[in-house]
C-alpha cells in the first residue's frame, strides 16, 4: 500500500499535473496551427507555385509498368510537406516564445539582498588589536 500512496502523491504533485494540462493543451494548440498552415498558408503559397503547397514534390523516378502489368512506385522528395510542418513548427515556437516572455513579465521579480553594513575592513580591526594588544 506504501508504493500506491508515493505513487498517488508524486502524480498529484503541482508540476506533473501542470505540465499534463501544457501537454493537452499543447496538443490542442498544434491541431489549431495544423488547420492555420494547411487551410490559410499553404493555399496562399501554393498561389506563387500555382499548385498545393503541401503536394509540391521532387520526383526522382517516375513510377512505371512493366510488360507484366506490374506498377513500380514513384520515388519522389515531398519537400512541400516538409516545409508545411516547418512552417508549423516555426508557428508553434513563436506563440510558445511569446507566451513565456508575457509569463516572465508577470513574475514578481526579485528584490536583491540589502548590502552588508559597511565597517572597518580586516585590516583596520588587526591594527586596532594589535595597537590594544601594544598597550598592556
Amino acid at each position: 500500500m506504501g508504493m500506491l500512496k508515493e505513487f498517488k502523491d508524486f502524480a498529484m504533485k503541482g508540476n506533473l499535473v501542470d505540465i499534463a494540462v501544457g501537454f493537452v493543451m499543447g496538443a490542442a494548440f498544434n491541431k489549431i496551427v495544423s488547420s492555420f498552415t494547411g487551410g490559410i498558408v499553404s493555399p496562399l503559397i501554393g498561389l506563387i507555385f500555382k499548385s498545393d503547397f503541401k503536394d509540391l514534390k521532387y520526383v526522382i523516378n517516375e513510377g512505371v509498368m512493366d510488360e507484366a502489368g506490374a506498377v513500380t512506385s514513384e520515388v519522389a522528395v515531398l519537400y512541400g510537406e516538409f516545409l508545411t510542418n516547418l512552417i508549423d513548427f516555426i508557428i508553434v515556437a513563436f506563440v510558445m516564445f511569446m507566451m513565456i516572455k508575457a509569463i516572465n513579465k508577470t513574475k514578481k521579480k526579485e528584490v536583491p539582498a540589502p548590502a552588508a553594513p559597511k565597517g572597518p575592513s580586516q585590516e583596520d580591526l588587526l591594527i586596532e588589536i594589535r595597537d590594544l594588544l601594544a598597550k598592556k
